[in-house]
């Protein structure tokens, strides 16, 4: 197979040889078009009535000659139609550049429209300008027409193919190219609905001097002129909340983070966040924030209120669902446990093989429980509240049982979707909650969080109680395209090497 691929990349080569013999620049720096192909899709017998010359560009999926004559597929990011080459039309001299070019050269087709004696309307052309020779053969394309739809089916049907050579996934599955279109109409939708509610988009340092604002491993790097380790952030968090100090009521931060962890279906190590903080509001606001803002993504954006989503068909159209992780592991496990439960709480993991981090007390053995076995069976949108303190190093207690924390997490078909607080303003309680992380990573847990000496100094000139949201855009991506799997909606994901 290769040596056959090789066969043709010369005899590409040796067109291209020939071209510049005749003194034809195959790679020009100029190229000129009047109309996208999905313009003059548009009213054909109009555009055939009319006469009118027009010049497309775009490449050429498809070619066939005999003799004198030649037909070729015309695509561009808008639609495809047929180019009609003859030689009387075009000249001697510009149909022998067109029997130099090949299926995957970019070309561009000056012509009128019209009807072939078959009936398929197509261009025809009285010029034909080469843009840039394609040296590597397309891998061929079949299309068949199902349910009056036409489907494309290309060779390229490995998996991790597609993602490893995304220029070529999207090239022969339209389709995919459809799924990172609706990605950018999402993200630019959440920006323009959080604008409007007067939050200032900002920017904070991806290369921090210390990691902070979630539980995980971060990438290192070195610094080579400071001579210090940086570390690629795994959250914003904690520069977001010192511009709230600095004064900002309401700031968003649409980026990257990066966790030095595992992969999966869920789990990118390169990935796309969304967080904002709001003074003066809490939890109960970033409830009301956050089902706004799916719902506005979901019908008003998209217009659609159901999806299919692992298997389920998920409905963002009703109020949100709540409960606390207490109701649930009674719901679900008919399980009963509070902060005086250590010994049960362990016996129950132990019993369950789920692994227990040294150091871990009651509120993250409850956790750990919830995660394991409770989380996949939430479906529908549910806002799990009241999560132990102890996992909560960044949220405020609730007043009336300081066990607990303010947070919740939106679930949706077992996947964690959204995050939240009530952001903990106290600088005392906060260095204590710190510093309790702390002594979790000296004991192994690299996940525990870092003191943060320069954060903490920041909250003692004060801050505003407030709500804080993250929300993980490739997950809603996912769901709002219906894909399973995020390597499926990032353009080029982490792989393994080859």
């Amino acid at each position: 197979m290769q040596s056959r691929e090789n066969q043709f990349i010369q005899l590409r080569k040796q067109k291209l040889e020939k071209l510049y013999t005749a003194g034809i620049d195959p790679y020009p720096i100029k190229s000129h078009r009047t109309h996208k192909i999905t313009e003059v899709l548009k009213g054909k017998e109009e555009w055939v009535a009319s006469g009118q010359e027009v010049i497309l560009a775009g490449r050429l999926v498809a070619m066939r000659r005999q003799g004198k004559l030649g037909f070729g597929d015309l695509e561009d990011a808008s639609g495809k139609i047929q180019i009609y080459v003859a030689q009387n039309l075009v000249g001697e001299e510009n149909y022998e550049l067109f029997k130099l070019c090949d299926s995957g050269d970019f070309i561009q087709a000056k012509g009128t429209l019209f009807f072939t004696q078959a009936g398929e309307y197509s261009l025809k052309a009285s010029q034909i300008s080469l843009l840039a020779k394609n040296l590597r053969p397309l891998p061929p394309i079949k299309e068949k027409v199902i349910d009056g739809k036409l489907v494309r089916y290309s060779a390229l049907s490995d998996v991790e193919l597609r993602y490893r050579k995304r220029y070529l996934d999207l090239l022969l599955n339209p389709s995919h190219r459809d799924i990172f279109i609706r990605r950018a109409k999402i993200i630019s939708a959440i920006r323009s609905f959080l604008d409007e509610r007067e939050f200032i988009e900002v920017e904070t340092p991806i290369l921090q001097p210390l990691y902070g604002g979630a539980n995980a491993r971060p990438f290192v790097t070195h610094h080579n002129a400071l001579n210090i380790d940086l570390y690629l952030r795994i959250a914003t968090e904690l520069y977001l909340k010192r511009l709230i100090v600095g004064g900002f009521e309401k700031v968003y931060e649409l980026g990257k983070d990066f966790r030095n962890e595992g992969m999966d279906r869920t789990h990118n190590p390169e990935f796309t966040m969304l967080e904002l903080y709001e003074a003066y509001s809490d939890l109960e606001g970033m409830m009301e924030l956050t089902e706004s803002l799916l719902q506005c993504l979901a019908m008003d954006v998209l217009h659609q209120s159901i999806y299919r989503f692992k298997g389920y068909d998920i409905d963002l159209s009703k109020p949100f669902q709540r409960a606390s992780m207490q109701e649930l592991l009674k719901e679900y496990l008919n399980l009963e446990l509070s902060e005086d439960d250590y010994e049960q709480a362990l016996a129950f993991c132990k019993q369950h093989d789920i692994e227990v981090p040294p150091g871990s007390k009651t509120g993250k053995l409850i956790y750990l429980i919830y995660e394991d076995m409770v989380e996949d069976k939430i479906i529908q949108p549910t806002f799990v509240t009241d999560f132990p303190k102890e996992v909560s190093p960044l949220a405020k207690a609730k007043p009336d049982n300081p066990f607990w924390a303010d947070r919740f997490e939106l679930v949706v078909a077992g996947y964690e979707l959204a995050n939240a607080f009530s952001e903990l303003n106290d600088p005392l309680e906060q260095r204590v909650r710190l510093e309790a992380q702390a002594a979790l990573r000296a004991l192994g847990d690299e996940e525990a969080a870092v003191v943060d000496e320069d954060f903490l100094e920041a909250l003692e000139y004060g801050m505003p109680p407030m709500g804080g949201l993250g929300i993980g855009i490739d997950r809603l991506v996912m769901l709002l395209t219906e894909n399973d799997s995020i390597k499926e909606v990032i353009l080029f994901p982490q792989m393994k090497p080859e």
